[in-house]
């Protein structure tokens, strides 16, 4: 257990640092390139390799993990043979699909993302060809990982993810001049590559031994199949709605626009897949172990949305209130020029809802799985997509590109209004009033700790300063102000975010 808490606390580390490199990844591309049909070009393209990953990473693994650690305890010769088989079939048809996806390309690229720009759907072809003519390697990539958290291996997957994204890094570094904005797709697959050989390398030193056989058992087989499309399905999802924005807007036909929404949405999503690390090892594991005693089950879900609100409240405001100079102080250098960032931060300020609606989904989504209600949840996805498409529709030509931004807001609140009914509806009917006295008395201290930074960007000369110095002020000043502020007025959630940190530390 002890070496489980000491994975755990690195694996949110790790998360850290892959998500920060991802931003030193995205900052070089903008400084080399700026944003231009460019980074449009090879963010529409690697919109492809986030499908793939989403459909191996999630659709895959939820299935194949479970079922290869089942068996491997009922029979571990036949379950090797069965995970060997599985693996080989897969690579073999990821090649077969990329042989095929080589060729459609030309014609899939234009159809997912029609009304681009000439040169943004040149771009995005060519590195799309290039990436598919690896698919095979990024799946591979992804079922090496199976197989290590199978055998309770975890940190090799994310050093993996890290050398791809540090790699891209390297090579535009070092082969822009020469190669262009294709040398961060160089450098992302020479990493993918170097990745899956550090997983296999692992592997192999816990003891496994690949087989050349394409041979499964028949019951394995079967019920991989039956599970594994449901849970396809599922996974793809959000890769489609963000198809789906991308295309929007593609078809605006100004340069940059793509680039824009992805600095944007990549500081959205900070919190949450830091957030997300940590909840799932404290609170997606008790809700698991409660599912024969309802008081603890609700019980810990209220703590997993309160801790989720009272942490996640704060940072929603206050990147509202200082999104403009972290966008400046990351991403504002080489051709990235100042009207980039504001253009940026437009679109921030639209998505700035997402931070709190994903975090509480997050508590809301694994409750669900928790309980067996995968079905629904894949049935309310799928309306978003629909939702999703219409919004982007009725949103694009008055708000422009900042309308796909609050369309994706809207589909977040959506999704979780739709699915928190579906929970709360088995509950208690005191858990809901505890839901919205929780939310009014956190709010209380996000003013307090709003308005003074409000005020003071206002009407003092902090604002000339140099982006980073600002962040250096005003951040730990709004620490201060609602650390006070939910003492005075949420003692309650105070000592429960306290006694959390506690843990962690102790851990």
């Amino acid at each position: 257990m002890a070496s489980l808490k000491k994975s755990a606390i690195l694996l949110t580390l790790l998360a850290i640092v892959v998500k920060l490199s991802g931003f030193l990844r995205e900052s070089i591309m903008t400084s080399q390139f700026g944003a231009s049909h460019y980074t449009d070009g090879y963010i529409m393209a690697f919109s492809f390799i986030t499908l793939a990953l989403a459909m191996i990473s999630g659709g895959f693994n939820n299935v194949f993990l479970p079922l290869y650690v089942k068996n491997k305890k009922e029979d571990p010769k036949k379950a090797e043979q069965s995970a060997n088989g599985i693996m080989n079939a897969t690579v073999l048809i990821f090649l077969v699909l990329s042989v095929i996806g080589y060729f459609i390309a030309p014609y899939l690229v234009p159809l997912i993302f029609p009304s681009a720009p000439a040169d943004t759907e040149a771009i995005a072809i060519s590195i799309t060809q290039f990436f598919i003519l690896f698919i095979s390697a990024i799946a591979l990539n992804g079922i090496l990982d199976s197989y290590l958290q199978g055998r309770r291996i975890f940190v090799p997957s994310q050093v993996s993810k890290l050398v791809a994204t540090i790699m891209g890094v390297v090579f535009v570094l070092l082969f822009s001049e020469q190669w262009g904005i294709n040398s961060l797709a160089y450098g992302f697959i020479a990493g993918t590559l170097l990745g899956s050989a550090i997983q296999f390398y692992y592997l192999r030193k816990s003891g496994y031994h690949w087989q050349p056989t394409l041979k499964i058992e028949k019951k394995f087989g079967k019920t991989l199949l039956v599970l594994l499309v449901p849970s396809l399905l599922n996974s793809v999802v959000g890769q489609i709605n963000m198809f789906v924005n991308k295309s929007f807007a593609a078809s605006t036909g100004l340069d940059g626009v793509v680039t824009y929404l992805n600095n944007a949405s990549m500081l959205v999503t900070i919190p949450h897949a830091i957030y997300g690390t940590t909840i799932a090892v404290i609170i997606f594991t008790l809700l698991s172990e409660q599912l024969d005693n309802p008081k603890k089950f609700q019980s810990t879900f209220f703590t997993g949305m309160q801790i989720s609100f009272v942490t996640l409240m704060p940072i929603a405001v206050g990147l509202l209130l200082v999104g403009e100079q972290t966008l400046s102080f990351i991403f504002e250098r080489g051709k990235y020029t100042a009207e980039d960032t504001h253009n940026a931060y437009l679109a921030l300020v639209f998505y700035v809802p997402m931070i709190v609606t994903q975090g509480l989904q997050y508590i809301v989504s694994r409750s669900m799985y928790a309980r067996g209600k995968t079905a629904i949840i894949f049935r309310i996805s799928v309306t978003t997509i629909i939702l999703n498409a219409f919004l982007n529709w009725l949103l694009l030509k008055p708000y422009g590109f900042t309308g796909l931004a609050l369309s994706s807001s809207f589909v977040s609140v959506y999704y979780l209004v739709v699915s928190g009914f579906v929970v709360y509806k088995d509950f208690d009917r005191s858990e809901l009033f505890k839901l919205l006295n929780l939310i009014v008395r956190v709010l209380i201290p996000t003013v307090i700790m709003a308005v003074p930074l409000y005020l003071l960007q206002k009407f003092t000369a902090i604002t000339e300063l140099y982006s980073l110095v600002q962040l250096m002020i005003l951040i730990p000043l709004g620490a201060i102000l609602y650390t006070g502020g939910l003492y005075v007025f949420y003692k309650d959630g105070f000592r429960q975010l306290l006694a959390i940190v506690k843990k962690r530390k102790k851990a």
